[in-house]
């Protein structure tokens, strides 16, 4: 069966959206929308795993559809949507639910970070979470899905899944001529990698990914933060005495001159290699500067505009709805095939 290359990628709404969600994810999504049919999702209800503040969320959702729009991702060109706009998310992913294994669940290291030892007292949903992602995936019958190292496993787990339910429901499919040539009603849905992965450190400790949850607002840049403030983090981002070296090699052992030039290399579309071509030998007085100027002009014109879309949230929530509606056109009819093939009286 002869599936629509189809692009399908999510970000949960927890608020404070930063530079690593943006090199990291955001900015990857951008031009797949001139080669591929581009669904983007604020997965609201992925964040309800854990606790939320309604408010909050609803103020989180908001923001990572301003950074999607201000990003230069078109709503008219994708589609921009919250998951609980579109029903069926959850209803397959109960489908899945049974599908899916106990033990596949529990070999899944995110549920192993995020629960430690407080296992029993998580929500079911944080231990169902994959499979819900599982759902979000093939509701779209999405080809490809942009992904970091952090989500391979649970990739790995969505092709599972969509074996077993092809498998389990072969008979049927073939049967109502939803399988094609192949008998797949499900893709193996396959990881899109966008080049190397940009993997963004805090700018206090470079041995420690940038995240919302440290407490030092010196530790990431926000992307709604104006330019003084970008360019302050920056100046202040901590580094070591020597001078930056003339080769990759030299960056060893670094971790915060590594990241920094990581940083520079990712805004500046070019390698590591290109970057220490002009600035090895040279001072954190040269090179921090420059960086500086740099992320004000790569990140200021985008923290400008989403302060203006999130000013005006009737303008996002009207982008989501309709994004909703679009998405619910293409996942509707699938659902009608899930149901008629595990047998559901309609």
């Amino acid at each position: 069966m002869a599936f629509t290359p189809r692009v399908f990628s999510g970000i949960q709404p927890s608020g404070d959206l930063h530079l690593g969600n943006y090199l990291g994810a955001i900015r990857r999504f951008v031009p797949l929308q001139d080669t591929h049919e581009t669904l983007y999702c604020v997965v609201d209800m992925h964040a309800i795993t854990v606790w939320q503040e309604p408010e909050a969320l609803r103020r989180a959702t908001r923001e990572v559809a301003a950074a999607f729009i201000a990003a230069g991702i078109d709503p008219k060109r994708s589609i921009i949507f919250n998951q609980s706009q579109v029903a069926e998310h959850a209803e397959l992913a109960w489908v899945f639910n049974c599908i899916a294994r106990i033990g596949w669940m529990n070999r899944m290291t995110q549920f192993k970070d995020k629960a430690g030892k407080n296992s029993e007292n998580v929500s079911l949903g944080l231990l169902a979470y994959p499979s819900l992602m599982a759902a979000d995936i093939l509701l779209y019958k999405a080809t490809q899905v942009p992904v970091g190292d952090d989500q391979k496993q649970h990739l790995e787990l969505t092709r599972d899944i969509a074996a077993k339910f092809n498998n389990d429901y072969a008979q049927t499919i073939k049967a109502l001529g939803l399988g094609g040539d192949t008998g797949e009603f499900f893709p193996m849905t396959d990881p899109l990698i966008a080049g190397p992965a940009t993997r963004i450190m805090s700018l206090r400790d470079g041995t420690k990914k940038m995240s919302k949850s440290d407490p030092s607002d010196q530790s990431r840049i926000s992307l709604l933060d104006d330019a003084d403030a970008i360019a302050k983090k920056i100046r202040r981002a901590t580094t070591d005495p020597a001078e930056l070296p003339e080769t990759v090699e030299g960056l060893a052992g670094r971790p915060e001159a590594d990241n920094l030039v990581g940083i520079y290399a990712a805004l500046s579309d070019r390698s590591k290699p290109e970057v220490l071509a002009e600035f090895g030998g040279k001072g954190w007085g040269v090179f921090k500067p420059a960086l500086a100027d740099l992320a004000v002009s790569v990140l200021s014109p985008m923290s400008t505009r989403m302060r203006e879309l999130l000013d005006d949230p009737e303008t996002i929530d009207g982008v989501l709805r309709d994004g909703g509606a679009r998405a619910r056109a293409i996942a509707a009819p699938i659902m009608d095939e899930v149901r008629r093939i595990v047998g559901f009286v309609r």
